[in-house]
């Protein structure tokens, strides 16, 4: 039986890796109508224009935020990735909504996402302990801001927001907004890839915020991975085509952790037998309260080919919440529903994702690499299969 628990250890580990987290109806559209992927698909530029700035709306306030200094990236444990937290101090004395997001990379062409977390008032002595432990600015933090020892679970991932290729400002419905407790801290996470160099990098967001009244709703964000298990190429024969030699990497760049996630998912998606190696990888989980879903994301890496988000398959009830035929890395934006979609308690979510070894052969990122066995990872040339999932009460 797959457990609310059982998802949640699974998480716990490497959820909060993802991209473009906010929602809103400024968001970009989705991926263009090209089959193959964009000349910036290996460098994080995102090459769209820099949208007009809106307007406070009635009632909301900015909040600047920044890292105290420029941040010289490097990769802790080998490999070409970063992942850095810095701990802000929004300086807030009154609860809050967060009403509007923008996070601005200071260096685009190293910076692959960039992602706020909320510490709330109980956990920010423990944040400020794991920040005094490291020297220099911040902490090293694969798989999540790893504050106190936990990252979130499935339903409630304490994301404020978020930037990846494509991104940009992201406001919230009126009638919804993310609470910000008086007295919290923000942990802001930034993954760098290094393939593109290692130059200082500020990155900073202005957040909109509001006092909360009645008619506000909470958002949540739902969390929705699955497995990625992509073999070599017929032909292809390198030693990290061997999946016990490609896990074992993973580890060894990226923690312990990482291990966890690539066998938690195998049991949570597949039961005792696992999944079977493939391009296309699904995983489904059961709604456990009745909930409104009013946006919805996806996040997959530079194999990616396509993601899907779909409420009850196979049922006649069926629905599709999100369909990229074409991933573009590029294109991270959330997608705003037309309409809320309502769902039961007892309703099953499902994501799933196809990959495809062949844009190695395509893509600059993976000249000079030899193929290899794919599994989820944190790395830029690592892959993920991630569904995000907004929603607030019905």
């Amino acid at each position: 039986m797959r457990t609310t628990r059982a998802w949640t250890g699974v998480v716990a580990a490497a959820a909060l890796v993802l991209a473009a987290c906010s929602v809103g109806p400024d968001d970009p559209p989705g991926p263009g109508a090209g089959s193959e992927p964009s000349a910036s698909h290996s460098t994080g530029q995102d090459g769209t224009a820099t949208p007009e700035a809106v307007a406070l709306r009635p009632g909301e306030r900015f909040l600047e935020l920044a890292m105290p200094s420029p941040y010289a990236p490097s990769a802790p444990s080998g490999g070409t990735d970063d992942y850095r937290c810095f701990l802000l101090d929004p300086g807030t004395d009154e609860d809050a909504f967060v009403t509007g997001v923008d996070v601005v990379p200071g260096n685009r062409d190293v910076v692959h996402h960039v992602i706020l977390f909320r510490v709330p008032p109980a956990q920010v002595a423990a944040a400020e302990r794991t920040d005094r432990r490291t020297p220099g600015q911040g902490w090293t933090c694969f798989g999540g801001s790893e504050v106190g020892g936990a990252v979130g679970g499935l339903d409630d991932a304490p994301w404020i927001g978020a930037w990846a290729p494509g991104g940009g400002e992201r406001l919230l419905d009126p009638d919804i907004g993310i609470p910000l407790e008086a007295g919290s801290r923000i942990v802001m996470q930034v993954h760098y890839n290094l393939l593109a160099g290692s130059d200082p990098d500020v990155s900073s967001a202005r957040l909109r915020l509001a006092d909360g009244t009645e008619d506000v709703s909470p958002l949540r964000t739902v969390l929705l991975p699955a497995p990625v298990e992509l073999p070599c190429r017929t032909g292809e024969t390198g030693p990290l085509c061997d999946r016990k030699a490609a896990v074992d990497d993973v580890a060894a760049r990226f923690g312990e952790g990482a291990r966890q996630m690539v066998s938690g998912l195998q049991l949570v998606c597949g039961g005792f037998g696992g999944v079977d190696p493939g391009p296309t990888q699904s995983c489904a989980r059961g709604v456990d309260r009745p909930t409104t879903v009013r946006a919805v994301a996806g996040h997959m890496h530079l194999l990616g080919r396509s993601i899907r988000i779909e409420v009850n398959p196979g049922e006649a009830d069926a629905r599709t919440l999100l369909d990229i035929p074409v991933w573009d890395f590029d294109d991270q934006g959330t997608q705003v529903l037309d309409e809320p979609v309502r769902l039961r308690r007892g309703d099953r979510l499902q994501v799933t994702c196809t990959h495809d070894q062949g844009l190695r052969d395509l893509l600059p990122a993976f000249e000079g690499q030899p193929e290899r066995y794919v599994v989820w990872g944190e790395g830029t040339t690592d892959e993920m299969c991630l569904g995000i999932v907004m929603a607030t009460a019905p």
